[in-house]
């Protein structure tokens, strides 16, 4: 796809936790074509500590309204200061980057897909779950926290598919794990696709190679330029060392060497 350089216009900045930011970019222009699962390089200006673009997962495209959202969590210099943006701001951003997740092509019948995220990894699962709804598919989420505090945008899952909750500490949904939910000892899926924190993501996995389910994973490993030239992202597969932002971030997991990695279950 077609990459573009784009100052796009805060329509809004809420704050949907004390560590996360909801940004709402607009244009005078009609956004470029974007699929689940790709990620936008983001200037930050006004922080002297901050050199390299971040990457940012797109987190929903609202066509109708011309509106791409990025969720932001804000764990170093150049993510707190995306933070204290404000209407009317702008942001230059490259976008889009990466590949995203399969998507079915065709005959529908019997497709359920699982859609399992942690954290800020929830971020991408949105997007992709409106894009299945629109194609007649209805996602059963998977999304834990650890507390009830830090579920993010639950309402806004609800719209597109069931969604099922983790807790660590048990204030809401299942207490433990992504891993731990009943509905995975109850149900099956013929294709998983996760995002979030590496230990869980390893544990999904595993999951999905012991029920013999299709499984995908958005890796969330450093990058700088998110274009394959400065190679901070590499990632060890069955092909060799490969770019996460160009040839991913999503990959097969059957494809990731840390497959064969510590088999503690976390999330």
């Amino acid at each position: 796809m077609k990459k573009h350089l784009i100052d796009l216009t805060v329509k809004s900045a809420q704050h949907v936790h004390e560590r996360y930011v909801l940004l709402r970019l607009t244009n005078d222009k009609p956004l470029p074509a974007m699929v689940p699962g790709q990620f936008v390089e983001v200037r930050v200006d006004g922080s002297p500590t901050t050199f390299l673009r971040r990457p940012i997962s797109i987190n929903f495209v609202d066509s109708a309204n011309n509106e791409l959202w990025l969720l932001v969590a804000t764990v170093g210099d150049g993510t707190r200061q995306m933070a204290l943006l404000k209407e009317g701001d702008r942001l230059n951003c490259l976008l889009p980057l990466g590949n995203g997740f399969t998507l079915p092509n065709g005959n529908t019948d019997g497709y359920s897909p699982l859609l399992v995220g942690g954290g800020v990894g929830v971020a991408p699962l949105l997007y992709l779950g409106a894009t299945l709804k629109e194609k007649g598919i209805a996602p059963t989420f998977l999304l834990g926290a650890r507390t009830s505090r830090d579920l993010l945008m639950l309402s806004e899952f609800e719209k597109y598919g069931r969604v099922c909750v983790t807790t660590e500490d048990g204030s809401q949904g299942e207490k433990g794990f992504v891993t731990n939910h009943s509905l995975l000892s109850q149900e099956r899926f013929t294709l998983i696709q996760t995002c979030g924190p590496t230990p869980m993501m390893k544990a999904v996995a595993r999951y999905a190679r012991q029920t013999g389910t299709p499984c995908e994973a958005s890796l969330e490993n450093l990058m700088a330029c998110g274009l394959g030239a400065c190679l901070c992202c590499v990632e060890k597969t069955t092909s060799g060392n490969l770019c996460v932002c160009k040839d991913g971030p999503v990959f097969n997991t059957d494809c990731l060497l840390w497959q064969n990695e510590s088999k503690i279950l976390k999330s």
